[in-house]
């Protein structure tokens, strides 16, 4: 039974790229044993609120499983059960239920200064073994790129992420004759009703990215897209994810997990929970840059390929806790 003596909570602005803020929240049980989770781009208000909270919690408190412990923070419930499973040598994929050894993998591509660099840049891709790639398209830059791929790729599995950015259908409509598999992300989250009409008029599966089973009941009640995007670090505990997991693959849908972001330790919760048996679509860790991430071995794609690591325990990836503090903005301990 795990019993926290101690904790401590990290804030990092991590060095590469759009220098995006992370948190890690780092447990250490009675014997020695750690567990690490991480919420990317955190609310503002989630560092007060474990500041204020988080020792009470768990300092000293005995629970027996993750969902005992009631913190409503991704990086809390991700630490619980990196801790829980490191304490049992069992790695977190197969604690959650997943399956898979190794995962298919797509790349993601955002848009380029001219159609000819992107046609090249996904030929460095299929070069390095992907089979599958994701186009970032916005109004203006969507219906150009894609038809260019698709005349130099004829057989490439090509999806596309329109970071709901789009309020009308015509667009969308004209991709889908391009053999896109799956269209992701048109429209605000809320607009169920508008991915349910896109979803009537195309051949290639809407996507919805959503944070909670509740919003998922919605999508499914109307019908509204086939593929689910579930990134775990949005969703408040692996439970929840699990539970739309499931409620997914009963409806019949297809998913794809998702979470490039952060120091590693969300890309490695990712890459357990794509193991699960319903995560038949390629798995989305590829978003630069790798060098932020404070883990060993990094988490990634080899040759269009990622390894679960079942024969570490917990999330499988170690620390490393010198290149952490360099990167830490900010920290408490308790």
């Amino acid at each position: 039974m795990p019993r926290v003596r101690e904790l401590e909570v990290f804030r990092l602005v991590l060095p590469f790229g759009r220098r995006s803020e992370t948190l890690l929240v780092k447990l250490t049980d009675q014997g020695g044993m750690t567990g690490w989770g991480e919420a990317t781009s955190p609310p503002p208000k989630t560092w007060s609120k474990l500041e204020e909270s988080l020792a009470a919690l768990l300092i000293g408190v005995d629970w027996e499983h993750p969902d005992a412990v009631p913190s409503g923070e991704s990086a809390v419930d991700m630490a619980c059960w990196d801790l829980w499973t490191r304490m049992r040598g069992m790695p977190l994929a197969e604690a959650i239920g997943g399956t898979r050894t190794s995962l298919m993998a797509t790349v993601r591509l955002t848009p380029d200064p001219s159609v000819e660099s992107l046609v090249a840049r996904v030929n460095q891709q299929v070069c390095a073994g992907y089979g599958h790639v994701t186009l970032d398209v916005r109004p203006g830059w969507d219906v150009e790129p894609v038809r260019a791929v698709r005349h130099a790729y004829p057989a490439l599995t090509l999806a596309v992420d329109c970071g709901n950015a789009y309020t009308e259908l015509e667009q969308l409509v004209a991709l889908d004759s391009y053999g896109l598999e799956v269209i992701e992300r048109p429209f605000a989250v809320t607009e169920a009703a508008t991915h349910a009409s896109l979803q009537d008029q195309v051949t290639a599966s809407v996507a919805v990215e959503i944070g909670s089973t509740a919003e998922l009941d919605d999508y499914l009640t109307l019908r509204a897209a086939k593929v689910l995007l579930l990134r775990p670090a949005a969703f408040p505990s692996l439970s929840e994810v699990r539970r739309s997991h499931d409620r997914a693959v009963a409806a019949g849908w297809d998913i794809q997990c998702t979470g490039g972001q952060g120091a590693g330790l969300a890309r490695a919760a990712t890459v357990a929970v794509a193991s699960l048996p319903g995560c038949t679509l390629p798995c989305d860790v590829t978003q630069p840059p790798r060098q932020n991430q404070i883990v060993t071995p990094i988490v990634g794609a080899d040759g269009g390929v990622i390894a679960v690591p079942l024969t570490q325990a917990g999330l499988g990836h170690d620390i490393d806790e010198a290149r952490l503090r360099r990167f830490a903005k900010d920290s408490f301990h308790a």
